[in-house]
């Protein structure tokens, strides 16, 4: 895949992923460059996309739905058969095991191809994806403005920002407009509300500094802290709210989001502060009702082995903080029981996390397993 530079972390793209001007591949920001260098990446083959959410280079649930998306219309452009549909999708479906979004997009898309006529497959898909696309920039605006109400709230009476706790990613880098926990941020400075961002590292991938580039462009006050600080800073109630993402909700409320997130909510149900999640409702999946039938992603072991960054002289280093002779095990998400949180935020509302809560704010949805369609 072709690079090109475009420019630097101080006026970054406005967003993760865009079609191309030759109007059928995409172009999306290679996060693994990030923070230190902003570099465009041409997708232009099924095997270039799923390469891109396989090692990271597009993340974050609600992205690597519509890069999945886009990559299914692209091999239609191959090969518009049954079959090939049928191989590309099931291509993608492996790609990244535990965001439903994925399994949502590739299932629409794959639809729409087989409901269109005679020799409209392909332009049946790409309408498709960007409707998909759409919906979840809609998704995201709407969550803002209903967790701006939650952070209003908790400013009545008060003379500093509103402290909130964010965990991993879930702006817009990794969705495609606002993001999903971040997106109330976004919507407080819009509307002038003073706030404050704890933002957690979240390794071994450092998706923590994401969260910090993105804050920092858009002139939002945060502070970077180690993962292990973020239950102090909560026993010592310097945090307000703590608001996550998540890759995929059960219909029961459980929430499966970035490693890290249990042991937050533990913390924050002791300390009696808020805890909840930025569900959009291509993150819920509709079929499940344990949250033990989750697949968690298991990612390879030189994640942890190895930490990427830039020296002081702007060289990419890696470099092994450890021994080798030691066993490794990097589990990519973990899963926050219902109990433990306060609500979830979806683009309806907020509601409970509960089978009925999500029940309310969506009413009419049936069960539905997105792997027998």
């Amino acid at each position: 895949m072709a690079t090109e530079p475009v420019g630097g972390p101080a006026s970054p793209p406005d967003r993760p992923l865009w079609l191309a001007p030759d109007g059928w591949s995409i172009e999306i920001l290679d996060q693994t460059r990030l923070p230190h260098q902003v570099v465009v990446q041409r997708l232009g083959t099924l095997d270039q996309v799923v390469e891109a959410i396989v090692t990271m280079q597009v993340r974050g649930a609600p992205l690597i739905g519509i890069t999945a998306a886009y990559g299914l219309c692209m091999a239609l452009m191959t090969d518009d058969s049954d079959m090939a549909l049928t191989d590309a999708a099931d291509s993608l479906l492996g790609s990244r095991p535990t965001a439903v979004n994925l399994s949502h997009a590739v299932h629409a898309v794959r639809d729409a191809a087989l409901g269109a006529r005679p020799g409209g497959r392909v332009e049946a898909a790409y309408v498709m994806a960007a409707t998909l696309a759409q919906r979840e920039v809609d998704a995201c605006r709407s969550i803002g403005t209903h967790g701006l109400g939650l952070l209003r709230e908790l400013s009545q009476g008060r003379r500093r920002a509103v402290q909130i706790l964010t965990h991993c990613n879930a702006g817009w880098l990794a969705t495609l407009r606002y993001g999903t926990a971040l997106a109330p941020v976004y919507r407080a400075v819009e509307e002038q509300l003073p706030v404050h961002v704890w933002v957690d590292e979240t390794r071994p991938r450092n998706q923590g500094w994401l969260t910090a580039w993105e804050l920092e462009a858009g002139g939002v006050p945060h502070t970077v802290i180690s993962d292990t600080m973020a239950a102090h800073l909560l026993q010592r109630h310097e945090v307000d709210i703590v608001i996550v993402g998540t890759d995929r909700t059960t219909r029961a409320g459980d929430v499966c989001n970035k490693i890290g997130t249990l042991s937050l909510a533990l913390a924050a149900r002791d300390a009696g502060v808020p805890f909840y999640a930025a569900v959009p409702s291509s993150s819920i999946d509709w079929s499940l009702d344990d949250w033990r039938a989750i697949p968690l992603e298991e990612r390879g072991e030189e994640e942890v082995r190895w930490i990427r960054g830039v020296d002081a002289t702007g060289l990419r280093r890696e470099v092994s903080p450890g021994g080798t002779a030691s066993q490794v095990r990097n589990l990519a998400f973990d899963v926050t029981p219902s109990r433990l949180l306060t609500g979830l935020i979806t683009e309806r509302g907020i509601c409970p996390a509960t089978r009925e809560g999500l029940s309310e704010c969506f009413p009419g949805l049936e069960p539905i397993d997105p792997s027998t369609r």
